[in-house]
């Protein structure tokens, strides 16, 4: 059955590229312009609005409290603002929402993302790790993405991030089980994956691949080691730019291995405006949702934030 699968994504997928391919011929030579054909034909790898069935690909994300439900939901608005044309699913602890009748904040949030936002709301037992750091200790259940085999492809994204702009396009990349951006901020002491952003191909393979792996996870594995046990030699490679930039890189002094190289220069307003999600991930500060202590804050902003408020202090003594 898995076979099948990878097989029928394959066909799907060389479909799309002829059925564009012969669409922008057909416009070219009916306009009897050769340059505009070879220009077409050029473009045509990034032409994704033909014989696409959107309904078969997912945004998925997963919620563990109300605190991550919240920013959640506001990523599903970005998506909504954004026009994305997957689906979109949430999964949610099912004791979350046990009525509809409930007035409780959390019914009310999953409510809004199912009625305003087009969320499809999953239901499930979240994969929680004993003896574990709390930061991680829940983050086993984001591979129940894995799972999700009524879609061909989830692109899973971590609800403690922000949106930017529209991603679509990663859906209609070749076929691969699984794709994932490097976690650079790392390197180059751990050439890893990063799992804030992982492309799947839903199958009971490899979902039964991951569910053996964490029954095997040592105490100091979380979903990050076990995705890049499975997958770190034979995953297909996002790009971090623009698809994975987190918070601490505007704290770096260095930012090279965000840039790739030191032959650019860094340009933090750029940066922003390339960058198509953004997690928050700035240790020791807090996500933005829990309120941070004045004297943390005070002692690792970035230099250069330090600086521009001393420039205008003085220039509010000097008048």
């Amino acid at each position: 059955m898995a076979t099948q699968s990878i097989v029928d994504d394959i066909q799907w997928y060389c479909n799309i590229k002829e059925q564009t391919r012969l669409r922008t011929t057909c416009v070219s030579l009916a306009a009897g312009n050769t340059e505009s054909h070879a220009k077409s034909l050029r473009a045509s790898d990034s032409d994704t609005s033909i014989a696409v069935d959107w309904s078969r690909f997912a945004y998925t994300q997963y919620v563990t409290n109300s605190e991550y439900l919240c920013n959640s939901v506001m990523f599903f608005e970005a998506l909504d603002r954004l026009s994305s044309q997957a689906d979109r699913v949430m999964m949610y602890p099912s004791k979350m929402f046990l009525s509809e009748n409930d007035t409780s904040r959390d019914i009310e949030l999953l409510v809004k993302a199912r009625d305003e936002y087009n969320v499809k709301l999953v239901p499930i037992t979240v994969q929680h790790k004993d003896n574990a750091d709390a930061t991680w200790a829940d983050s086993f259940t984001k591979l129940l993405a894995f799972n999700q085999t009524q879609y061909s492809r989830v692109l899973s994204i971590d609800s403690d991030a922000m949106i930017l702009q529209n991603m679509d396009e990663l859906f209609l990349l070749p076929p691969a089980p699984v794709a994932m951006p490097r976690a650079y901020w790392m390197l180059p002491d751990a050439d890893m994956l990063s799992s804030q952003v992982i492309l799947i191909q839903p199958s009971k393979t490899e979902f039964s691949r991951i569910q053996a792996r964490i029954d095997s996870a040592s105490k100091n594995d979380y979903d990050m080691e076990i995705v890049n046990d499975l997958y770190g030699h034979s995953a297909l490679v996002l790009p971090h730019r623009p698809y994975d930039m987190i918070t601490g890189e505007y704290r770096e002094e260095n930012h090279t291995k965000y840039l790739g190289s030191d032959a650019e220069t860094w340009d933090p307003v750029a940066a922003c405006n390339e960058a198509k999600l953004i997690h928050f991930s700035d240790w020791p500060i807090p996500k933005p949702w829990i309120p941070t202590p004045d004297d943390l804050r005070l002692e690792i902003q970035p230099p250069y934030f330090k600086l521009k408020r001393k420039e205008v202090c003085e220039k509010v003594k000097t008048g």
